[in-house]
């Protein structure tokens, strides 16, 4: 009886295999949107009020690209479909699993345009074998024990003016982020996240590689680690730039494979959060290369207006989403070594830089197809502070965590300037590199800072030599008593920082009149180089200090 049993169980796992195999996923393009209730006149019916105002504020027009696909068609090619698993409507598609049989069937149809194969093959079994594991064995507990000034992210942070930005009291509130990966493990039980659950910043969660799974907090930890470095509030562990931002937490990534779903997966994403009124999207994700080789997109392909993930950010950034991309990690191939959409138009791609801010071995070069400069940023990624899924802190490489970390510097410098279009914010930040007189496609503009980005100057390095508003002497400082030439106030706010951006004093100091220079004493400071920093009212200036 049991070998009875066993033999009709193997043959029915046999049968079904078969089935999934003969099942493959497919992307239905329409030839048209026609409507028959809804029209740009109402955009509430099909838009939500967060999306209708980012719009206005933006002042961009709403177009066909808004509108749903088509009932009708959808209905149309129900009869020979297995199911839908979405609708794109920036691409007037459904996603579909189908027999390829009836394929010819649906291509025949006198509304559609075309069908691709997104993906050979589909396993339904996935609804049960991807269920959410439990946590059992995280070592929640777990915090990296050192000192607040001694803390290994200091020097990431600093690079981009972190501290400067939340000393400002800017850390990304109101800005709301999304992040496209390919799992969110730990998130919902590491205590660095657990804001984001006691605050309600998370307003969005979705699984578009399984449509079914309501869970996002599970699969592969990239997506965690992606997450911590724009998210992460544990100052003994990890502080990110943007820990008060809201975040949107899509899947879209399919790690065992590597197919064009995947970018229709993303472009679904990005309407989703769209849908939430996003302002920027953080996607560490890039396609060059696939399972199938007649996907594979070639140099000439990364031109800005070819690959489908490329044609979706451009979508986004012409709705007024700022697209935060990694360049790539195919920086070994030389010139011309990007990955979709990092070559989109309008939007940031990231490059990384190692602990000396060189250009890190693996990140991915410029030009485009069509001679655009990129990436356009660049910061550390040689070995980033960042969360496991564990909840540990760990290191790691890739443009795909430098990607992040300008990511929370946008929602800073945004949560800061409001009033900025996406356009004002990247025009700033570019403005605000390190090489922006001279940008390449080694490191784009350079490594942006939020000071100079908020302030609206880049700001230069003087010596004491220099006749100047602005100087610091005697530079080098051999003695105590410090001298600070620098605006027409009789009051301001001095700040001295170690080169990793440690704090050793900041104060209010006067002089008697703005004829003279503010005295500052600085008894028993070691020998070394600083910064000065001085503020008053919408005046800053920065400069470098030796002490001998």
């Amino acid at each position: 009886m049991v070998k009875i049993n066993t033999t009709c169980i193997l043959v029915a796992l046999i049968l079904f295999s078969q089935l999934a195999e003969a099942q493959n996923r497919y992307a239905v393009h329409y030839k048209y949107k026609p409507q028959d209730n809804l029209t740009l006149l109402d955009p509430s019916a099909f838009l939500t009020e967060k999306a209708i105002e980012r719009r206005i504020r933006h002042e961009i027009p709403l177009d066909s690209l808004d509108l749903p696909v088509s009932v009708k068609y959808i209905e149309g090619i129900e009869p020979f479909i297995q199911e839908i698993l979405y609708q794109s409507h920036w691409f007037n598609a459904s996603v579909v699993v189908a027999d390829p049989i009836k394929i010819e069937k649906i291509t025949a149809l006198p509304f559609v345009e075309k069908v691709v194969l997104a993906a050979p093959g589909f396993n339904p079994a996935g609804r049960w074998v991807n269920k959410p594991k439990d946590n059992a064995g995280l070592n929640l507990n777990f915090k990296l024990k050192a000192r607040k000034t001694d803390a290994p992210f200091n020097f990431q942070n600093e690079l981009l003016g972190f501290s400067e930005m939340h000393e400002g009291g800017f850390k990304g509130k109101d800005i709301t982020v999304a992040v496209f990966d390919a799992g969110f493990p730990g998130v919902d039980v590491i205590p660095a996240f657990s804001h984001l659950f006691d605050n309600n910043q998370l307003i969005g969660t979705r699984d578009f590689v399984h449509t079914w799974n309501d869970n996002v907090f599970t699969k592969n930890q990239h997506g965690t680690n992606v997450l911590s470095l724009i998210a992460a509030d544990d100052p003994e562990l990890l502080v990110a730039g943007a820990p008060e931002a809201n975040y949107i937490l899509c899947i879209t990534e399919e790690v065992p494979t590597e197919f064009r779903i995947e970018e229709y997966n993303w472009v679904k994403a990005a309407e989703y959060a769209d849908s939430l009124g996003v302002d920027i999207i953080n996607s560490s994700l890039g396609y060059l290369d696939f399972d199938d080789s007649s996907m594979d997109y070639s140099v000439e392909d990364l031109d800005g207006e070819t690959a489908l993930i490329t044609l979706g950010a451009n979508i986004a950034s012409d709705k007024g989403i700022l697209i935060v991309n990694s360049a790539g990690n195919y920086g070994s191939r030389g010139e011309a070594s990007l990955t979709a959409p990092a070559d989109a138009k309008g939007i940031l791609s990231i490059g990384a830089v190692d602990e000396n801010l060189a250009t890190s071995v693996f990140s991915s070069q410029g030009p485009t197809a069509d001679g655009r400069i990129k990436p356009e940023l660049s910061t550390y990624g040689s070995g980033v502070y960042l969360i496991r899924f564990n909840g540990t802190i760990g290191r790691s490489n890739g443009t795909s965590f430098s990607s992040p970390q300008i990511a929370a510097l946008a929602a800073g410098v945004w949560s800061a300037r409001p009033e900025w279009t996406k356009d004002q914010l990247i025009n700033n930040l570019l403005r605000s590199a390190t090489q922006a007189e001279a940008p390449d496609n080694l490191l784009g503009y350079g490594i942006p800072n939020f000071s100079r980005a908020y302030y609206g100057e880049i700001l230069e390095i003087f010596t004491a030599e220099e006749k100047s508003e602005w100087s610091i002497f005697p530079n080098p400082l051999e003695g105590h008593n410090l001298f600070v030439s620098f605006g027409n106030q009789e009051e301001g706010e001095f700040t001295l920082y170690e080169m990793n951006g440690n704090v050793i004093r900041n104060n209010q100091i006067k002089r008697a009149s703005n004829r003279e220079a503010f005295e500052v004493y600085l008894p028993a400071l070691p020998s070394g180089m600083y910064f000065v920093e001085m503020r008053s009212g919408k005046d800053f200036k920065r400069s470098k200090l030796i002490k001998r």
